[in-house]
């Protein structure tokens, strides 16, 4: 027998008791005749307490797994921080399971290893609190996820993963065919076209938590493969899915971190770019967008007239230090914004003493009903560039003077998506989405001349400026689909080699249908106020796309890749 408890149940109730326990050494501590052992397993920490006589027949070092077997006694020196630390076992036999190299790095809540020498050990670093406690939480969601969308009649369905090439934006990973010459599989960027294929089956509700690969450059926030919640809904419309995952995400709020959220705000994606600049506004500290081009004219303030679009924000209560407000002046130095600021004196200042009068900062204070203490920033310029730029100063902001408070989650649906944008460089329209999402029904007339001015039944979720889901209501109308191909550039031959057994079920009956999908890593990560999702996989790849563990990828030998026919 290994062990009769593990090594974070037993108690003061438990005092007494000959036990067994197993476990990895975490602390030793020689005290003349007595020899205190801190033992670890998954469960939590025990104490041990050895006489020398018993333990100076070994050596045991750090990280060596052990088997012992004592007697439960009330501890002296007790320890709060911990379950067991009313308790300390006297041990009477002693057993090492299995001996440990010096590890590369400490095994401890703090500890002193960098990301790449705890990858290269990654199954050493899941023994630390912070990532096998990381482990448990994505357990938990999944399960929550899991009975949550089961209670709701969602069926969970695996979809293949090994599936044909196609062009869906990102680049795909292919898999050579050893049976078929020359041919090649694609991993899939995501389940789209065999959940829809679901719905025109007859399924009504589809799940599925599934991994998903792109091929493109990791980041702090993405993985070229990761996971997925994956959702299909038949005989939906748009406020049938925001209505229903809105209610979804604020359960896994209330169960993992017990917060109650506000019902989600939506906006057209033509006003977050009106308001804020970006599609993925962080609506936590407010400051929307406020256009002067009116005030410009009818004030006639004559260096501002000729540009195409005047915009500012209000930094209400700006109470910072001199330094500090000079550091974050230089950060945001840009020749087409300039800044005013009230003071609590009362005072006026300007970046741009020469061009303001007094009487013309006293209009863009009394226009933005600016009181003593704040900050108004202003840009101007081309419009869509001025908008891009006011939306990085306002984030800059947020972050110099702390407005991104963790602890507070603000969802926002951005609705309305571009169906369509124009690819300079191919010189053909890109899917904004992805080619299987439908225009809103009044913007149909739009499609045979005008593709670039419909707008899609589209809706992004967004959690302090971070997109956590995307979905959309999908075409079920043969000719708009294949209009939607024509429009992307692909020839009536490409369509039926790449698409053709998918426009074919369109023929039987293909209902009405939406869904959504939402990133599982960034949502835990979201969750948990982290700001690297590879702390919350238990093997990631690095931000090269490497897993330092296993060297992958690697390269094959000369007689496999003659077996894939490759050489």
């Amino acid at each position: 027998m290994y062990r009769t408890h593990n090594c974070g149940e037993l108690c003061k109730k438990d005092i007494g008791k000959e036990v067994v326990l197993s476990g990895w050494i975490q602390k030793k501590r020689n005290l003349g005749s007595l020899c205190f052992i801190d033992i670890r397993d998954y469960f939590g920490i025990t104490q041990l307490i050895f006489s020398k006589n018993l333990i100076e027949k070994f050596f045991l070092g750090k990280e060596f797994l052990i088997k012992i077997q004592g007697k439960v006694v009330e501890r002296i020196s007790k320890n709060n921080n911990i379950p067991t630390g009313e308790i300390e076992i006297s041990v009477s036999q002693i057993e090492i399971l299995n001996s440990s190299l010096p590890t590369p790095f400490t095994i401890e809540n703090q500890t002193d290893g960098n990301e790449e020498i705890r990858m290269k050990y990654r199954y050493l670093d899941i023994r630390r609190n912070p990532i096998k406690n990381n482990l448990i939480i994505r357990h938990n969601l999944a399960l929550e996820i899991r009975n949550f969308l089961s209670q709701n009649g969602f069926l969970e369905i695996e979809t293949p993963v090994l599936i044909n090439y196609t062009p869906e934006g990102a680049r795909s990973f292919v898999v050579p065919s050893r049976t078929h010459v020359g041919k090649f599989y694609a991993l899939a960027q995501s389940p789209q076209l065999f959940k829809q294929l679901l719905m025109i089956g007859g399924i009504d509700k589809y799940f599925q938590i599934v991994k998903c690969f792109r091929d493109e450059d990791a980041r702090s926030d993405r993985q070229i493969e990761f996971t997925q919640i994956d959702c299909e809904m038949s005989f939906v419309e748009v406020d049938d899915v925001l209505i229903f995952f809105e209610n979804f995400i604020k359960h896994l709020f209330r169960r993992i971190k017990n917060i109650q959220l506000e019902s989600f705000p939506c906006i057209s994606y033509s006003d977050a770019m009106k308001m804020y600049g970006t599609d993925s506004p962080d609506i936590r500290f407010g400051m929307p967008f406020i256009e002067l081009n009116n005030l410009v004219q009818k004030k006639n303030i004559s260096f501002l007239k000729e540009q195409e679009l005047i915009i500012g924000i209000k930094v209400p209560k700006c109470h910072k230090n001199h330094d500090q407000m000079n550091s974050l002046f230089k950060k945001i130095e840009n020749p087409n914004i300039f800044w005013i600021q009230y003071l609590s004196n009362k005072t006026l200042l300007s970046s741009n003493p020469d061009f303001f009068s007094e009487e013309i900062i006293t209009i863009f204070i009394n226009h933005f009903q600016a009181v003593p203490g704040d900050l108004l920033f202003i840009s101007y310029g081309k419009r869509k560039n001025t908008r891009k730029t006011l939306g990085k100063v306002r984030l800059e902001i947020a972050n110099h003077l702390n407005l991104k408070n963790s602890k507070i989650f603000k969802p926002l649906w951005v609705t309305d998506l571009p169906l369509l944008e124009w690819d300079e460089r191919s010189k053909r329209y890109k899917s904004v989405h992805h080619p299987f999402t439908s225009p809103k029904k009044e913007d149909i007339h739009l499609l045979e001349k005008y593709p670039e001015n419909i707008r899609s039944q589209s809706y992004d979720l967004i959690i302090n400026g971070i997109e956590i889901g995307s979905g959309s209501i999908r075409i079920h109308n043969q000719n708009i689909q294949n209009l939607i191909f024509k429009h992307l550039g692909l020839s009536a031959k490409e369509i039926e080699s790449e698409f053709g057994f998918f426009i074919k079920s369109f023929e039987y009956g293909t209902p009405p249908h939406g869904g959504i999908a939402f990133g599982l890593d960034r949502l835990i990560n979201l969750l948990e106020g982290n700001d690297d999702i590879k702390n919350f996989i238990a093997f990631p790849k690095s931000n090269y796309g490497e897993d330092l563990m296993t060297k992958a990828p690697s390269f094959l030998k000369k007689e496999k890749l003659k077996e894939l026919h490759l050489r």
